[in-house]
């Protein structure tokens, strides 16, 4: 007989099966990549993973793992020194590394924002963000996705000190707001901007807020590893201040084992390579016009409008996307069904993930396959 436990267990379970939102690890396919976010190829390159051995050769007292949290035994020369390289990188006075950008995200709006104070979110906001807000006693908004005049209207409910949080770009409809008019909006209500850059680096090689030129107009960016570069981890970017702040009250920094000298030597290598990818983000623009260029918009099926490596085209159900992508990896192509809950129910889609890797054979190959999928 079950526990009452494993009785809720199996209910729940039960019911997302029911519902056909039921989720499962999947195997390494061998397909051809169309939904990793290795947007410049750095986690398969051999380069990278070459540099990052010979940074580990040359470093012979690194232990394998940091031994305890940054705050006791496990604090580096190398990893403070990696922070303050990749705040210039950016642009920015400092920046503080977490071991995933789920934990930057946490530590950043859990302990940010007090009682009193507002946080405003789009609506499309990553799921870290939410969840780390949550955890924070603030008043808490979301304003319609990239709405400025929803914005707006809740700018003027706010109260106490005012963060307004936004992506640059937006990891399931791949689009990016009008950063500008949001910036002098909350400047307008004297709110402070935050904006999360997980997909923006590569795409731009600083990422969208260092090629418009707003650094100092932001209050804080979250930069991850796990995306174009290939690496793992994130960094909050800002003031020195920020990171002392952040140092001292951000629970997902304080109470965790440090990452290890090699993941952080992954970081550094990867930024290495980074200075010199202008061909390489080159290759992904030219894959991203190549991709619209060839896809045949559906009413039934719309592509939806975005500049990024993320392309989505929409099927309204559940149902009808798992059999798309099963279509697509039946012919030899990695790409994945976005499902409800994920998305809201009506917005279930196709999501693809281009890249600089990616050959004009299997771009053709892609296209062709979802035109005669949407106009079949």
């Amino acid at each position: 007989m079950l526990k009452a436990a494993d009785q809720f267990l199996s209910k729940k379970l039960a019911e997302r099966k029911a519902a056909g939102t039921y989720r499962a690890l999947k195997p390494e396919s061998g397909l051809v990549d169309f939904c990793s976010n290795d947007y410049l190829g750095f986690a398969r390159s051999a380069e990278l993973k070459s540099r990052i051995d010979a940074e580990i050769s040359s470093l012979p007292k690194a232990l394998n793992g940091s031994t305890g949290s940054r705050l006791l035994s496990g604090n580096l020369n190398y990893t403070e020194n990696l922070e303050l390289q990749i705040a210039n990188f950016h642009n920015s006075e400092a920046g503080l590394i977490f071991n995933s950008g789920y934990d930057a995200n946490v530590g950043l709006f859990a302990s940010l924002p007090q009682r009193g104070d507002t946080i405003i979110c789009d609506e499309l906001i990553h799921a870290s963000i939410i969840d780390g807000a949550r955890l924070s006693y603030a008043n808490r908004y979301t304003f319609k996705h990239n709405d400025l005049d929803s914005l707006e209207a809740k700018l003027k409910q706010s109260a106490g000190i005012c963060y307004v949080i936004i992506e640059s770009v937006y990891s399931m409809d791949g689009d990016m707001p009008t950063i500008i008019d949001i910036l002098n909006l909350t400047e307008k209500y004297s709110a402070n901007l935050i904006v999360d850059e997980a997909h923006a680096v590569g795409l731009y090689k600083k990422g969208l807020i260092c090629d418009l030129g707003l650094e100092d107009r932001i209050f804080a960016r979250i930069v991850t590893f796990g995306k174009a570069l290939g690496c793992h981890g994130a960094i909050v970017l800002g003031s020195n201040l920020l990171r002392e702040y952040l140092v001292n009250f951000a629970r997902s920094f304080i109470y965790t084992t440090a990452a290890s000298i090699h993941q952080i030597a992954s970081v550094k290598m990867a930024y290495e390579m980074l200075q010199d990818t202008d061909d390489v983000i080159r290759l992904l623009h030219n894959n991203i016009a190549q991709f619209k260029q060839n896809i045949k918009q559906s009413e039934a099926y719309p592509l939806l409008e975005s500049k990024s490596a993320i392309q989505c085209i929409v099927f309204n159900n559940n149902e009808s996307a798992k059999q798309a992508a099963l279509t697509l990896q039946n012919a030899g192509l990695d790409v994945r069904a976005i499902l409800n809950p994920t998305v809201q129910q009506g917005t279930e889609r196709l999501r693809i993930c281009l890249h600089s890797y990616n050959t004009t054979d299997e771009l053709n190959l892609l296209t062709t396959t979802i035109n005669n999928l949407i106009h079949a």
